[in-house]
């Protein structure tokens, strides 16, 4: 499972409904609009990523 970015929803790579790269990484959306959003200021959402462990966003 990923976590959508943008609100932190619990998203199934398989399902996502959008994805999309940023600095060689995939990262999941659990719809259109969350993905519009990141496409538009992606540091926004990705603050902090660092800090996180695991899967945090991130498609494989």
């Amino acid at each position: 499972m990923a976590k959508d970015p943008v609100c932190g929803m619990t998203v199934d790579e398989k399902k996502a409904a959008a994805k999309s790269e940023y600095k060689g990484k995939t990262y999941c959306f659990c719809a259109p609009g969350c993905k519009v959003a990141f496409d538009k200021d992606p540091e926004k959402y990705l603050k902090g990523e660092g800090e996180h462990h695991g899967m945090h966003g991130m498609c494989h």
